[in-house]
């Protein structure tokens, strides 16, 4: 029987109540990882752990609120206390935001878009790093969107928050590459049949597009303590 890739890694996916999350969730446990699963969705959540535990994997549910920062501190200190280190991070929770010219863009929605694509994950990346850092071969993956760099007309909130979160990913991985084990990446996943994809474009035939289940295996070979390239863009 062959060796779980990610056997015995503790790891952390935010947005893990559908779409990508969900399915990097499953795949998580399934090589092996303890996966501590957050969302707002209780639900959805609930439905990953059954499947998690019926396939016989270990997975342990966070709901929190990546816009509220203390309950991004508080869940970090829950895992120094009970793990004392973090395997792996996924940062793929996300919104879409307003899409509309930029003097249009409603102000409410310019704060939700980037307290949840970029400033949580800042956040995320403060409570967590030394957790990171006491493992072996810390690993940081964060989702971005080629619209970071497309610069289409009307995304301009979505366009911006996950061109911040590729300098906050690349600057993070600058700082602690050469005197850490922690790797900090981004996947650029492409259109992918999920919930804001469906947001963006609702005339889209969604079985036109890959599922999430479809580009998981990408993140478990960033996951793993091998792979030992930082600060890049993966493009799938």
């Amino acid at each position: 029987m062959s060796q779980k890739k990610l056997e015995g890694r503790i790891a952390l996916v935010t947005g893990a109540s559908r779409g990508i999350g969900y399915a990097v969730a499953k795949q998580f446990a399934s090589e092996g990882a303890h996966v501590i699963a957050t969302a707002r969705t209780v639900g959805g959540l609930e439905e990953l752990d059954d499947e998690i535990r019926a396939a016989g994997g270990v997975c342990t549910l966070a709901p929190i609120d990546l816009r509220k920062g203390e309950e991004i501190d508080a869940l970090g200190y829950s895992l120094y206390e009970r793990f004392g280190k973090l395997d792996i991070l996924v940062g793929n929770a996300g919104v879409l935001g307003g899409l509309s010219p930029v003097s249009h863009l409603d102000p409410k929605d310019w704060d939700h878009v980037m307290a949840v694509n970029a400033t949580a994950n800042y956040r995320l990346l403060r409570s967590l790093d030394s957790l990171l850092r006491s493992s072996d071969a810390g690993r940081a993956i964060f989702v971005t969107s080629r619209l970071a760099h497309d610069c289409k007309q009307y995304w301009s909130g979505y366009a911006a928050s996950k061109a911040a979160l590729e300098s906050l990913v690349k600057v993070y991985a600058a700082e602690v590459e050469k005197i850490t084990s922690v790797r900090a990446n981004l996947i650029s996943p492409g259109p992918i049949a999920t919930a804001l994809r469906a947001k963006a474009y609702p005339g889209e035939d969604p079985t036109t597009l890959p599922k999430p289940a479809d580009i998981v295996g990408t993140f478990v070979e960033m996951a793993e303590a091998g792979f030992d390239k930082s600060g890049e863009i993966i493009e799938i």
